[in-house]
């Protein structure tokens, strides 16, 4: 299969504000996909934001595997970050980030107090690689629609303050992508859940990964969408892909079923789910 790549140069802008900006905030919000937790992490933010204190936020937690974002929360809390699953789009468990926040920040909390500083502001930024929800978590925390959402990737463009109460003040920033990816892998993921512009893949190379990855992990999902039996999840993914193309009425247009189950994954129609386990290895999950 041919890699994915995708590197815009305002990415390259993005990864030089972050340098510059990340001395004058307390805190990291790194914000991922729940679905893909490990996958839509940029391995060069960790460099970028060095030993700032961090709290995972692991978004659209209400199309994830519940049992698997379970294990991810726990799998960053032994890693030694704060972490915390939400469903920004309903607002759900938005309201205790600011409250991992305080915690994160009581001793320097305490030693501004003790210098005669009242009520003393918070500085978080936020971060994260295009169409995690990065967007939708800002303006959720603010109670207003200031940062600029889209359900395409690469929206955000220029960072800007937001004030999320009297103490907290947030920085949000342009999703930032890596120049190539370490795994196929990764960008299948990014792909199949909408990370990655939908023009820059092949439809049938990415529908075909997520129809594999259904058949071996979420196999009555399928059975429920497309009525798939037990003797269709027996032959060779790129068969079935094959046979749905006919059942579903798109002729030999394989391209069109692949963009339509990649289409239902993404609108929740095929249930919950997530494509990778915490300590999984791309190599074994292939």
């Amino acid at each position: 299969m041919a890699q994915i790549q995708w590197f815009p140069g305002h990415m390259a802008k993005a990864r030089k504000q972050v340098q510059e900006k990340i001395k004058q905030v307390d805190l990291v919000l790194e914000v991922v996909d729940a679905r893909t937790p490990e996958s839509s992490r940029n391995p060069m933010l960790d460099e970028l934001v060095a030993d700032k204190p961090r709290i995972m936020v692991l978004n659209k937690q209400d199309l994830a595997d519940p049992a698997l974002t379970a294990a991810w929360v726990q799998y960053y809390q032994d890693q030694g970050f704060a972490a915390i699953a939400i469903d920004a789009q309903h607002a759900k468990r938005l309201q205790q980030i600011p409250q991992l926040a305080t915690k994160l920040m009581a001793e320097k909390i305490a030693r501004k107090k003790a210098r005669g500083i009242r009520n003393p502001m918070i500085k978080a930024m936020c971060i994260g690689i295009p169409n995690v929800g990065k967007s939708t978590v800002l303006n959720r925390l603010v109670r207003r629609n200031i940062a600029v959402t889209s359900n395409k990737p690469g929206v955000t463009k220029n960072q800007q303050w937001l004030k999320a109460s009297d103490n907290f003040q947030l920085l949000d920033t342009p999703g930032i992508l890596w120049p190539k990816f370490a795994s196929q892998t990764i960008g299948m993921r990014l792909a199949f859940t909408g990370a990655i512009a939908d023009a820059v893949f092949q439809e049938d190379m990415v529908g075909l990964y997520g129809l594999t990855y259904f058949m071996a992990h979420y196999p009555a999902a399928l059975k429920k969408a497309y009525h798939v039996t037990d003797d269709d999840l027996n032959e060779a993914p790129h068969d079935l892909l094959v046979k749905l193309t006919k059942s579903q009425g798109f002729a030999e247009a394989y391209d069109r079923m692949a963009e339509r189950l990649i289409f239902d994954a993404r609108q929740g129609k095929l249930g919950r789910f997530t494509l990778e386990k915490p300590g999984e290895t791309d190599a074994n999950a292939e």
